[in-house]
């Protein structure tokens, strides 16, 4: 994709909300309570300019017109946001009890999908508030909400992976021997913005031990000749997620690095191989980690094999022994095992795909062999 796709229209966010109900509605739910966050940013295109403790919620039920609930002081942003004038704003003001302003669009015995990144006060003012209505999180309610891509949101997604391709190929370039992680890490969150990203999630650095960490920050430790040094990095262009991981060597590995290194690439190319429409989540993570189980490295791959990605960085589907969720083109996520040796080192290969009409597609198309940095 070249220059900036067209934005997203009122009636996008329309489709999106009606579907939304319509699902809900499909769930037995009586309607969804949308906190600030990834799904009100997908269904409405607003997100608050500040994370505060006044309730602001999305109120959808189907047959019913859409109502954003927001304080009075934040009401003309609201009104501003592109999905807008597919909704309609109550607002409520200090002092008074925004839970009562609510009910009234609630069904006073309704069960309700709500954010699962909502406020615990909230929820618990809308039960005393409507005592008999129950509540369940979007993830388990309606975990395909915004699993499942449109073309639009594809050619996003296929940008910002092309973005953090063009990071890896350049920051291969710099020297990483007697640098520290840090300096490394601003080197990938300066590349990711040159290439087009407007918001940098994560810069994780690894290397020699540290990189036994799959969620270590990049630290003060000095690299040294002879370490192994784990990138992953991501964040946002045009509104949706990058996220890649590659593994490099400082100089040339020895023969213990280099088979570690082959076993997570076959492990990796076994998970993208699994992807087919129909197949469960738990294929692709039982894939790839039964490649790293039959090498006798099992217990070091210590996370899942996968996450979805979108709005967010990190969201549903999830790549997990037990998530029978079964894959649809248009989903989109991450498919990237790894092998952590305590106090030594680690290998993580990370790709996102895309499951098309008759099996996958990568959107990120670095090599994976292990490439050797100064």
């Amino acid at each position: 994709m070249t220059g900036t796709p067209a934005p997203f229209t009122a009636d996008d966010y329309k489709a999106r909300m009606d579907r939304a109900a319509a699902t809900a509605a499909d769930a037995g739910l009586a309607g969804l309570l949308v906190a600030p966050g990834p799904d009100m940013v997908w269904l409405t295109g607003y997100r608050p300019t500040a994370d505060t403790e006044r309730l602001t919620v999305l109120v959808l039920a189907a047959g019913q017109e859409p109502v954003l609930v927001v304080p009075t002081l934040e009401a003309p942003d609201a009104g501003r946001a592109a999905g807008a004038s597919a909704l309609s704003l109550r607002d409520w003001t200090d002092g008074k009890d925004p839970y009562a302003a609510t009910a009234p669009l609630l069904d006073v015995d309704g069960r309700f999908g709500i954010s699962d990144n909502s406020w615990a006060m909230h929820l618990l003012g809308f039960q005393k508030e409507l005592p008999n209505t129950s509540y369940v999180s979007l993830t388990e309610a309606l975990p395909m909400l915004r699993a499942v891509k449109d073309a639009a949101e594809l050619e996003r997604i296929a940008a910002a992976g092309a973005a953090a391709d063009s990071t890896y190929e350049e920051i291969k370039k710099v020297s990483f021997a007697g640098r520290k992680e840090t300096d490394v890490a601003a080197d990938l969150a300066d590349l990711l913005r040159q290439f087009g990203h407007s918001q940098v999630d994560f810069t994780v650095v690894g290397s020699g031990p540290n990189g036994a960490n799959p969620h270590h920050e990049a630290g003060h430790r000095v690299i040294e000749r002879g370490d192994m040094v784990v990138l992953d990095f991501g964040g946002l262009l045009h509104g949706y997620g990058s996220d890649t991981s590659r593994t490099v060597h400082v100089g040339e590995p020895d023969a213990e690095e280099q088979r570690v290194h082959d076993i997570v690439r076959e492990a990796q190319e076994a998970g993208c191989r699994a992807v087919r429409p129909g197949a469960a989540c738990q294929d692709v993570d039982r894939a790839a980690r039964a490649v790293i189980t039959e090498a006798g490295y099992g217990e070091h791959f210590i996370h899942r094999t996968g996450h979805g990605i979108g709005v967010t960085t990190h969201e549903p589907p999830y790549m997990i022994e037990g998530e029978e969720l079964p894959l649809v083109p248009g989903m989109c996520f991450s498919v990237e095992p790894g092998i952590y040796l305590p106090g030594r080192f680690g290998v993580r290969i990370e790709d996102i795909v895309t499951v098309t009409d008759d099996g996958v597609r990568r959107l990120n198309s670095t090599p994976r062999e292990l490439a050797i940095v100064n």
